[in-house]
C-alpha cells in the first residue's frame, strides 16, 4: 500500500453522526473481492438518485469537494457491519484520512490495514476542523503523521495520538502482507533448516 507521511488536501465536511458502513458502501456492491473500482459507489445512496443522477447537495458531488482527500465527520464513523469494502471504497475515491470524535473499532482497524489514517480528536477540535472544511477547495488542511498534527488552512494546529506500530506501518506502506515480507529472509532460513533437519516432511 502507499506510504502515508504528510497529506495536504481538501477536507470534506460530513457532520452526520453514525455514518455506518452500509452508507459508506451499500451491500449490493459487496460482490467483488477487488480493492479497486469501489470509489464510484462510495456513499452511493447519498450521492445518487435511484436512476443514477447526482444529488447536487451531497458534499462529494459539490465542485469544491470532488477531489477531497480528507473527511471531517460526526461521531461514531464507520459503525455497522464489519465490511472491509468500506475503507476500500474510501481509498479508491481518494480519501486518505478521516477525522472524527470516535470510530467503530473494526472500521478503525481496517483503515490502518488499507492505508487510511483515522484520527480521533475532541469535539471542540473537530468543530474547528469542520468549519475550516466548510471553506471549500481553497482551504487546504494538512495532516502530518510524523508530527501527529492536523493543521487548518489558517495555521491552527491540533495534536492527535496514534499507536506507534500502526504509525510505522502507515509511514512505510506496510499492510499485513508487507509486514510478512519484511521477515522473508528469516522465513527462508527457517524453511531451509527444517528441510535439512526433517527431510522426510
Amino acid at each position: 500500500m502507499d506510504k502515508f507521511t504528510t497529506l495536504t488536501g481538501i477536507a470534506a465536511p460530513m457532520p452526520l453522526v453514525n455514518i455506518d458502513t452500509d452508507m459508506i458502501i451499500p451491500k449490493q456492491f459487496l460482490k467483488t473481492i477487488k480493492r479497486s473500482g469501489l470509489g464510484k459507489n462510495l456513499f452511493d445512496e447519498m450521492r445518487f438518485t435511484p436512476d443514477g443522477a447526482e444529488i447536487a447537495d451531497f458534499v462529494l458531488n459539490q465542485p469544491a469537494y470532488r477531489n477531497a482527500q480528507i473527511i471531517v465527520a460526526g461521531d461514531n464513523f464507520g459503525c455497522g457491519s464489519s465490511r472491509e469494502h468500506a475503507p476500500w471504497a474510501l481509498l479508491d475515491f481518494g480519501i486518505r484520512c478521516v477525522i472524527s470524535t470516535s470510530f467503530a473499532d473494526i472500521f478503525f482497524n481496517n483503515c490502518f490495514k488499507n492505508g487510511i489514517l483515522p484520527i480521533v480528536l475532541p469535539q471542540a477540535a473537530v468543530d474547528v476542523l469542520m468549519e475550516d472544511a466548510r471553506k471549500g477547495a481553497n482551504a487546504r488542511m494538512t495532516v502530518d503523521l510524523e508530527a501527529q498534527t492536523v493543521t487548518t488552512s489558517d495555521g491552527q494546529s491540533f495534536a492527535f495520538e496514534v499507536d506507534p506500530f500502526r504509525k510505522h506501518c502507515l509511514q512505510n506502506g506496510l499492510d499485513d502482507i508487507g509486514l510478512t515480507l519484511e521477515k522473508v529472509t528469516a522465513i527462508d532460513r527457517f524453511e531451509n533448516s527444517m528441510d535439512q533437519s526433517r527431510p522426510w516432511v
